[in-house]
């Protein structure tokens, strides 16, 4: 959501535009009331398409990681087959060094001079059958499950290749919106790069416990640029410094605007009775801020702003609720 960021000398920017009478009139120019409906659109815009980035985006690391973990187990199997056929070479090449298949030729026990030395060999033939049968039964267990395990890593593979296609295409229209968005901001003299070293400010309001170290965080961000898909420590887009902030309190927050309202699905409470620390979500679920207290909220606006503490009233009515972590 978007809150009374431009200022009205910057209307300025966009008055009459004067010509010699009888010259060619370029285009008009925006008036200012044109300039900010526009740029609202662009920020509402905006907000979506960085969820599904960031959704995109969280689906991409799932999906890698999912292939990360078959892949190993693929290649555990891959030692385990390899070291079972080594022991099932050295088998054959043990039974060929006696000169007999001990398993099932009578005669090579037979030879044997003293009844010692054939029980012996008799006991040796059994222990080596079932030892081959065991490894060879092993061996082939253990080859098709290999097939198996390199079949899920390669669609798990391919489910991240799709994934990232995904995010490749949601950065692509995100990098245009953010180009109009800066090139609009800057004409009416409103963009504000922010510093990723800010210090913030203090936060002095009615906030105790859990809640508390949440706003010293978020407060301590304050003066850092929104930057999309941004999860600190230089910059933050909303959903990456609610999670950051509650993260400091030792609350797990999802990470996409959607994500955390979906989550919070048990734990709403009314706009009317709001705390500090709370979860305030917009109407279209594109934005995420914090509750302040006396009636203040923190947030990370949009791309040309800087993480801020503005008012709650800047909202208007477009709020669907809060969530309280």
């Amino acid at each position: 959501m978007r809150f009374g960021r431009v200022p009205v000398a910057a209307g300025l920017a966009f008055g009459l535009v004067l010509s010699p009478m009888g010259a060619a009139v370029a285009d008009p120019r925006p008036t200012l009331g044109q300039a900010k409906a526009k740029l609202d659109k662009l920020n509402d815009k905006a907000d979506k398409v960085v969820d599904r980035f960031n959704t995109a985006t969280e689906r991409y690391k799932a999906a890698k990681g999912a292939y990360t973990k078959l892949n190993d187990r693929y290649k555990s199997k891959l030692a385990t087959v390899e070291d079972l056929r080594t022991q099932v070479i050295g088998m054959a090449v043990d039974s060929y060094k006696l000169g007999t298949d001990l398993t099932s030729s009578l005669p090579g026990l037979m030879s044997a001079d003293r009844p010692d030395d054939f029980l012996m060999r008799l006991a040796l033939a059994g222990q080596l059958s079932r030892e081959r049968a065991e490894k060879l039964a092993a061996f082939d267990r253990e080859n098709r499950g290999l097939k198996v395990e390199r079949d899920k890593a390669e669609e798990a593979l391919e489910a991240a290749d799709r994934e990232r296609d995904g995010v490749e295409k949601e950065r692509s229209e995100i990098m245009k919106l953010i180009s109009e968005q800066k090139k609009l901001l800057k004409k009416l003299g409103a963009y504000n790069p922010g510093n990723p070293n800010s210090v913030g400010i203090q936060y002095t309001g009615p906030a105790s416990g859990n809640a508390a170290a949440v706003l010293r965080f978020a407060y301590a961000q304050v003066g850092k640029p929104y930057v999309f898909g941004g999860t600190g420590p230089g910059g933050w887009d909303c959903s990456g410094l609610t999670q950051a902030a509650w993260r400091a309190a030792g609350v797990s927050l999802p990470r996409t605007t959607w994500q955390q309202w979906a989550w919070g699905a048990s734990r709403k409470v009314s706009l009317s009775a709001l705390q500090p620390g709370d979860l305030i979500f917009s109407s279209s679920l594109g934005h995420v801020s914090i509750y302040a207290g006396d009636g203040k909220i923190v947030h990370a606006p949009q791309t040309g702003d800087v993480v801020k503490v503005v008012k709650l009233s800047s909202y208007g009515g477009r709020l669907v609720g809060a969530i309280r972590p």
